[in-house]
């Protein structure tokens, strides 16, 4: 099974860079699965349903969530109809959404979980419980589990992936926008990757305009962060193959690209 995992997309560059390269990258790829993180798709927090159904139409299959999932409250009024988006399953108990959905691939079938780390975050349920919880009930139907880890530390994500390693399919971090060189299969099946990067603008601080965010650290003092919203695109993510009878992974690797119209040098016909 061929897996597509596309990095939080921040504002409008992030949904233009997904809808322009999208049929590209799958061209590239021939994923049979694409799965985005939304997070930050709408103005950098949350996503609307408006959002959600265009990433569908633009062929993407499953979007999860994270941190900023409440922050648009569009969302209370579909999450529960949206049968391809997940939100992080550790939230409390009778939060809205769900954290594990189940989707057919040909002949297979693939679970995907969303779980949000605690380090430095909000104090949610413990996210190593769920994940014991959602992998027994995930193994009753197939041995294919895709988890979409959203924290804050490396750490947090390393022992995550070493706890869950031969259990899932793969593991692959969001949340920090800056993709990390550490893509591997750990020594049990597990493909992993600390942290598939943003999609969006480049030339920001995390997708956030520069000013703003260089005067919260200088002064200390509140500063509203905008995102931004041109310039050049960047797009990061990861290519993951699965063995469908084994559920282990066969093969990751990172998929960094960026649109700078200034640079004299040129990648293949893709970009990247």
């Amino acid at each position: 099974m061929r897996i597509l995992f596309i990095g939080d997309i921040v504002g409008s560059l992030g949904r233009k860079a997904l809808k322009t390269y999208l049929p590209q990258l799958k061209q590239k790829y021939h994923p049979q699965v694409t799965i985005v993180n939304g997070e930050n798709a709408a103005g950098g927090r949350g996503i609307t349903e408006k959002i959600y159904k265009e990433f569908l139409q633009n062929g993407v299959d499953v979007i999860t969530m994270g941190n900023h999932t409440w922050d648009n409250r569009d969302i209370f009024e579909f999450i529960d109809d949206a049968q391809k988006l997940l939100r992080p399953a550790n939230f409390p108990a009778g939060t809205p959404g769900v954290g594990l959905r189940f989707f057919k691939v040909n002949q297979a079938v693939l679970a995907v979980i969303n779980l949000q780390a605690r380090s430095f975050m909000a104090p949610l349920d413990d996210p190593f419980a769920a994940a014991e919880q959602l992998i027994q009930q995930a193994l009753e139907k197939t041995p294919l589990i895709f988890i979409d880890f959203h924290g804050e530390t490396t750490s947090e994500k390393l022992a995550m992936a070493w706890f869950l390693d031969g259990r899932v399919s793969a593991l692959i971090g969001t949340h920090t926008h800056v993709q990390t060189s550490d893509a591997r299969i750990l020594p049990e099946g597990t493909g992993y990757l600390t942290d598939a990067g943003m999609t969006g603008p480049r030339d920001g601080i995390l997708g956030m305009k520069k000013e703003s965010v260089i005067e919260r650290f200088r002064t200390q003092l509140p500063h509203r962060f905008e995102v931004v919203e041109s310039g050049v695109m960047q797009l990061n993510g990861a290519f993951i193959e699965l063995d469908t009878a084994t559920g282990k992974c066969q093969k990751i690797e990172t998929i960094h690209w960026e649109d700078d119209p200034l640079s004299d040098e040129k990648g293949d016909e893709y970009g990247w």
